[in-house]
């Protein structure tokens, strides 16, 4: 941990508190994918349309905050969408 200046000190407590959050972010974001991907696996297709737009708002969420990349968001999005319409179609 910095010691020198306090200046480097508030800098490192941000730093681990901006950590800490993102890692909650980032934690989220992968247990709604991986519930709605184990839905998906079931072929429950009811339940895989009600938790597809809880997953793509946490994703959405995710983005924003600057955790995910946007773009790396909305290929998430656009992937697990094609996965839910698949199984609708089928």
């Amino acid at each position: 941990m910095a010691q020198r200046h306090k200046s480097a000190v508030k800098r490192h407590r941000q730093s681990e508190k901006r950590a800490d959050r993102n890692r909650q972010i980032r934690t989220r974001v992968r247990h709604a994918v991986r519930e709605l991907r184990e839905v998906i696996a079931k072929k429950e297709t009811s339940s895989a349309e009600t938790l597809l737009p809880t997953v793509v708002r946490v994703i959405d969420k995710a983005a924003t905050k600057g955790v995910l990349h946007r773009n790396s968001a909305s290929r998430r999005i656009s992937r697990l969408s094609g996965q839910v319409a698949a199984l609708k179609s089928a």
